[in-house]
């Protein structure tokens, strides 16, 4: 059932017709459509094997019951660039705008997008309050574009705390990190 979620590029229909055109506008102006959309959990987790080094992400998509895992890597990283990256990888293997709720242990993804500092720093440029450069720009603009296509939802869970998606998430990021 993930998989069709995740190749299949069919709207749904919320009884109310409107023309195509008409969604592909809700989402180039600023949000997701206004259709019911479909709902997804995403849990995500970044490892780094010293800060920097190597490093690993993990994410886990939950739809209707049905997981599918994900992670990657890279050979010199920080571990917050894994966090980002792990919730970009996890929001950009959807194939249709869903409506998402995202569980991350990183302070700096979850408050950068519900206090609003990811769309302050956006418009001046990429920079802080103190005019010094935000780290990671290139995937804080992804993103935002990611946002601009999904609902998205961020939850804070604390992390090695038995959450049990989020432990998982942990082994897929740290296991991917020691096998570079």
């Amino acid at each position: 059932m993930l998989s069709v979620l995740i190749l299949n590029m069919r709207t749904a229909d919320s009884g109310v017709r409107r023309s195509r055109r008409y969604h592909d506008r809700r989402i180039r102006h600023g949000g997701p459509p206004l259709y019911n959309m479909r709902k997804v959990e995403i849990y995500t987790d970044g490892a780094c094997r010293g800060n920097p080094g190597r490093g690993g992400w993990g994410a886990i998509l939950v739809y209707k019951g049905h997981e599918k895992e994900l992670s990657g890597g890279e050979a010199m990283t920080t571990n917050n660039r894994m966090e980002l990256t792990a919730a970009i990888e996890g929001l950009s293997a959807l194939r249709e705008p869903c409506e998402v709720e995202l569980y991350s242990d990183s302070k700096y993804l979850v408050d950068a997008v519900n206090q609003g500092w990811i769309y302050s720093w956006q418009r001046s440029g990429w920079r802080k309050g103190t005019r010094d450069e935000v780290k990671n720009p290139d995937l804080w603009q992804k993103i935002c574009e990611l946002l601009r296509i999904h609902r998205v939802k961020f939850i804070w869970v604390k992390g090695h705390d038995g959450h049990s998606y989020n432990e998982r998430c942990d082994a897929l990021a740290t296991s991917y990190a020691d096998s570079l």
